[in-house]
């Protein structure tokens, strides 16, 4: 990566901590404990408990469906859990709704920004919303833009973006406010390599300046690359959690991958064995067949 990209991404991280709650005096920045959320006779999320510590990129990983979206929700304060109790920043996200989504910076699974604008107009009015000054704010869009290559779409229509610039479009704009806290559903969906690296690095860089992460990813490659812990979510329920070298012990396999691990904590590995078996016998039968 460009030397200029990275020490322009590094400068606009430097006032990240600016609230004494950040400076030592809040250790886990998020605090879920016992929620549960359903959805009529579907139980979405099941007495699922986990901390967020202050500079730490912390993951939850699961297939699709396993709930990971839904506990991003309630953290957020767009749902309330049935039973349970959430804190972020020492706050009630349901009840201190301004004050958590001031700090907060979040990217969706799927992009949930103002179509009929240009990222253009849509900066402009997330600058305005929250107060943000002009000069810093083109000066960190142009940082942005220039490291997600995405200079050229500035003024046109997100409607006619494709689905990876839309996606660089919400992570700058879950950025240009300097959030304490980042909630990442899935944000490297349609993102090319290079933008994805870029992406990886701002994490780093935030986390470097003391910011947490929350990162929700069924990519077990991604959660074990950018993870400091991570917590398996199957069922809306926590398998394990913990770092990669701490699921391998849970798992017993000492030095596995994550997908090993992941596979053999949700009891999934003797399944996979069994279709890997399965397809290999009728592969052979009909190599087999074709010879004869």
């Amino acid at each position: 990566m460009d030397d200029t990209v990275l020490s322009g991404l590094a400068k606009i991280e430097s006032d990240l901590i600016m609230d004494d709650k950040m400076n030592g005096k809040i250790e886990n920045l998020v605090s879920v404990k016992d929620i549960t959320k359903t959805f009529g006779p579907v139980i979405a999320v099941d007495g699922l408990s986990f901390e967020v510590k202050k500079g730490e990129i912390f993951g939850l990983l699961g297939p699709n469906g396993a709930g990971k979206t839904t506990t991003i929700k309630l953290i957020l304060g767009l749902l309330e859990p049935d039973k349970g109790d959430i804190s972020v920043f020492d706050l009630h996200p349901g009840k201190d709704e301004i004050k958590v989504k001031e700090r907060i910076g979040y990217v969706s699974e799927e992009p949930l920004i103002f179509k009929s604008m240009s990222p253009k107009q849509l900066f402009n009015f997330i600058a305005s919303i929250r107060n943000l000054k002009e000069e810093e704010t083109l000066e960190k869009l142009q940082y942005y833009l220039e490291s997600l290559e995405a200079e050229e779409y500035y003024e046109k229509l997100i409607a006619t973006l494709s689905r990876g610039t839309k996606q660089k479009i919400q992570v700058i704009a879950s950025l240009l406010h300097e959030p304490d806290l980042l909630i990442l559903d899935e944000p490297l969906t349609g993102l090319d390599a290079k933008s994805s690296k870029v992406v990886k690095e701002i994490i780093e860089l935030h986390t470097e300046r003391g910011g947490s992460v929350i990162f929700s990813t069924h990519i077990l490659e991604i959660a074990e690359e950018i993870c400091d812990r991570i917590c398996i979510i199957d069922h809306g329920k926590s398998i394990a959690m913990g770092t990669v070298e701490e699921l391998s012990k849970m798992a017993d396999k000492a030095g596995a991958n994550l997908e090993d691990i992941f596979l053999k904590l949700t009891h999934e590995d003797e399944s996979v064995n069994r279709i890997i078996s399965n397809l290999r016998k009728m592969k052979r039968n009909n190599h087999s067949g074709a010879s004869k």
